[in-house]
């Protein structure tokens, strides 16, 4: 049996959802508490008598695992020592509750408890998966409750053979990302070359990838499995772009390189690089016509590979989405938020999620708030924002980031159900069979929640060709950057300059990649790359954690560790709501 768990928000009464089987968790709670009533009044005794006087006590937060048939007694002892029921864990047979800190070996020598474990981050350490599987935000939710990514897996569709392009802060082989789930291209930043090159010093990376194609290596089944991380697409494999060091901190410049390089090399060496998913943006206001980042966005999707960009995390009050998810022909993904039900008939747009201004919306929305993925430890964001920790192995953050990395692990589904498929079908597949949102506006949700249950079984759309007007991306670096820009021992990248401080003309960059004849690829930003790496990295878990975060120096270029990026990372520009281990902010 298996409920699908409602979180709440302070002070919400606890509601629960769907029920596999067995008393619907809501009438379980009503029947605690009428038993717990008779339990206080001596009708009902099933833990010691001293037990019931009451404790003065601090109280402490723990996990109850029940024996099968307990029925409702370790709920009433809960209750019968003073403490509260806080959620019920049916996936490790349990729930989590507080209790004065002075009655927990009472509460142990209850009749069907098998055990109580003090647990202040709400999760067992060596459950990590098991014990979050039934919150609205877990990947196990989120695939075979929310996007119906589930019912492609049943189909046979789990994203085998399609590889998606990760531009972002590296990714390191954590558990759910090992055995060959990761390609490492080039490492793009002042990493490269040092004991960190294409690892995630940053860990926003790493938890982008948990959400497209994380796979623990012993999950034989997908669907309904609540032991094992699983992410959605599987099977599919990712190709990791590093362009952001250990505080976040890069520039257009290196996101353009970052793209190109997946263009040329998206059949080489044995890859099949279908989808590139980009979760950064920039509050550029130059038209997609002329600006050279939506320009690259523009090129790969003509190369044939589905490019799925975040709106940007500005606030819902801001009527344009980020660049380049202003280029017509990409995916632009806005965040959906869940309000702490698996249920979508009570959805919103998340407050932090862009909205279009009428003419160029977001295409689709996703999950995007709350997301339990992959944790990368020692991390600048795993160290900077500890509250976000669940357990040993899963980390929990919202954006548009992550709506993002969930539409490129839909992309990769539909793309290994029906191979043949052109980045205009799979954005009319996801468009066309998407699930309005009740009561949100257009330009907030674009077409809807995408639906991948229905998309399963659409037809592949006809004459489904995107003719909007092409971008020459002419137009100026400077103005591609928006408000933000990176600095270089205390100096401002700013103007017709690359990272490096090389003269960037935008035409003859656009010429290159546009014509690819002649062309020297990465060349023009002074960057080297010595290939594909396919081994496993070696990596301890802990390796940078010796770092000083507050400046790092690479290669005698030291990092300004305030002025963090050219790029507005869409998961991280969050006001303090971005990573947190709590349930609903």
């Amino acid at each position: 049996m298996c409920s699908i768990e409602r979180e709440r928000g302070p002070g919400a009464p606890l509601s629960f959802g769907v029920t596999w089987g067995g008393l619907p968790m809501h009438a379980r709670r009503l029947a605690t508490v009428a038993v717990a009533a008779a339990v206080g009044v001596g009708v009902i005794g099933p833990v010691a008598a001293d037990a019931a006087t009451p404790s003065s006590a601090s109280t402490v937060q723990v996990v109850v695992r029940e024996t099968s048939g307990a029925g409702n007694t370790p709920e009433q002892a809960v209750s019968a020592v003073g403490g509260s029921v806080l959620r019920h864990l049916d996936v490790i047979g349990g729930f989590t509750a507080s209790v004065p800190k002075d009655r927990l070996d009472a509460l142990r020598a209850t009749a069907g408890v098998v055990s109580v474990t003090e647990d202040a981050g709400l999760s067992l350490s060596d459950a990590d998966v098991a014990g979050s599987a039934a919150q609205v935000g877990s990947l196990s939710t989120i695939a075979n409750q929310v996007t119906g990514a589930s019912a492609l897996w049943g189909s046979g569709a789990t994203g085998k053979g399609v590889d998606v392009a990760l531009v972002d802060s590296g990714v390191v082989p954590v558990d759910g990302l090992a055995a060959g789930k990761v390609v490492y291209g080039p490492d793009l930043t002042q990493e490269s070359g040092t004991q960190t090159q294409n690892l995630d010093t940053y860990g926003h990376g790493t938890h982008m990838a948990g959400i497209i194609a994380g796979r623990d290596a012993g999950a034989a089944s997908y669907a309904g499995n609540t032991s094992d991380f699983v992410g959605m697409a599987p099977d599919s494999r990712i190709v990791s772009i590093k362009i952001a060091d250990a505080k976040g901190q890069t520039d257009v410049s290196q996101a353009i390189a970052a793209i190109d390089w997946v263009v040329t090399n998206k059949n080489r060496n044995g890859l099949n690089i279908r989808v590139l998913n980009m979760s950064f943006g920039t509050d550029s206001t130059q038209s997609y016509l002329y600006d050279p980042l939506a320009f690259a966005a523009e090129q790969a999707w003509k190369a044939g590979i589905v490019v799925v960009v975040a709106v940007g995390n500005n606030g819902n009050n801001v009527l344009r989405v980020n660049n380049p998810a202003s280029d017509p022909y990409v995916i632009a993904v806005g965040s959906d938020n869940a309000n702490g039900t698996a249920s979508t008939s009570d959805d919103s747009i998340s407050s932090f999620s862009n909205q279009g201004n009428g003419t160029r919306n977001p295409d689709v929305v996703a999950p995007g708030d709350h997301v339990v993925s992959l944790r990368d430890p020692g991390s600048y964001l795993d160290s900077t924002y500890p509250a976000a920790r669940i357990g040993t192995r899963l980390f929990r953050g919202s954006g548009t980031s992550q709506a993002a990395a969930v539409v490129s692990g839909a992309a990769a589904l539909l793309l290994s159900q029906r191979p043949n498929l052109t980045p205009d079908e799979v954005k009319a597949l996801l468009t066309g069979t998407a699930s309005k949102v009740p009561g949100a506006a257009t330009t907030a949700q674009g077409n809807g929640l995408i639906n991948l249950a229905a998309a399963k079984d659409a037809p592949t759309p006809a004459n489904a060709v995107q003719n909007f007007q092409l971008s020459v991306g002419t137009g100026s670096l400077e103005l591609a950057r928006g408000s933000v820009h990176v600095s270089i021992n205390g100096k401002t990248v700013t103007g017709e300059v690359d990272v490096r401080g090389r003269a960037f003309n935008s035409a003859a960059v656009a010429s290159g990649m546009k014509n690819r004849t002649n062309w020297s690829g990465l060349s023009w930003s002074g960057l080297s790359w010595s290939g594909l790496s396919w081994s496993g990295l070696s990596w301890s878990g802990l390796s940078w954690s010796g770092l000083s975060w507050s400046g790092l120096s690479w290669s005698g270029l030291s990092w300004s560790g305030l002025s963090w990026s050219g790029l507005s990372w869409s998961g991280l520009s969050w006001s303090g709501l971005s990573w947190s281990g709590t349930d609903w902010a």
